[in-house]
């Protein structure tokens, strides 16, 4: 799933940002339950909860995804290298 989030351009940056926004979110509808709905605190705290359980889930999945950019990094690195070995051995068997 992380290298499928990863093809598709979502970075580790994205997800800290959700994060971030499902905390403020959290205390947005726990404010707004509270406020605007006679059921009470209780409803509130669920509402506020149950949004605020989303952040460690982003938070996660963020670092899984900067682990997958940096181990991506890395193959495309020795890639380049192995092509840059391949041209030189190429140049040497040629004389160059």
């Amino acid at each position: 799933m992380i290298k499928s989030l990863h093809k598709m351009g979502i970075k580790s940056n994205h997800m800290y940002v959700a994060g971030i926004c499902s905390i403020g979110l959290s205390f947005a509808t726990w404010f707004a339950s509270k406020n605007r709905e006679s059921a009470g605190i209780d409803r509130a705290d669920r509402w506020g909860i149950f949004i605020g359980q989303w952040a460690p889930t982003f938070f996660g999945m963020g670092v899984a995804l900067r682990i997958e950019e940096t181990h991506r990094g890395e193959e495309d690195l020795q890639d380049e290298l192995r092509g840059e070995s391949k041209h030189r051995s190429d140049r040497i068997r040629a004389g160059v």
